[in-house]
């Protein structure tokens, strides 16, 4: 079977979406993750969780959890594999990043990111932070 990307070379948008910076948008999120790829894809649930992680960041630490904050979620299928990518509204300067493991339950979010994702990384898009994560296609 071709994965979604394979057959031109080209990167394609699976789907997009843009929520409001509330805490109700990381449920959103999940349930539109779950629906662009087929029930039991072997990424399915990292991917997912991974979602869930990076926009539950995004309404907690940065501007987009102010009044007016959106939070957009972009899935995109490149050459079989998967690449999520979830957009905030600039946290001043403050990018993602390992915490030390503390024992709480603040700081786990991009330890969680970092063990499901195959890498991840961020970059800055004017005053907006994308942070992205790639999955193998599975």
């Amino acid at each position: 079977m071709t994965e979604v990307g394979e057959a031109t070379g080209e990167p394609v948008v699976l789907g997009q979406i843009t929520l409001p910076g509330l805490r109700r948008s990381v449920a959103h999120a999940r349930a539109f993750l779950r629906d662009l790829l087929p029930c039991g894809h072997p990424v399915l649930d990292d991917l997912v969780m991974v979602g869930s992680e990076t926009v539950c960041n995004a309404v907690t630490h940065t501007a987009s959890g102010r009044p007016g904050g959106r939070v957009t979620v972009v899935l995109i299928a490149d050459r079989g594999a998967y690449r999520l990518e979830v957009t905030d509204d600039g946290a001043g300067g403050a990018r993602p990043r390992l915490r030390d493991e503390e024992g709480g339950e603040s700081g786990r979010g991009m330890r969680i990111v970092d063990a499901l994702a195959r890498r991840w990384g961020y970059r800055e898009d004017g005053d907006r932070t994308v942070v992205w994560a790639e999955f193998a296609g599975g």
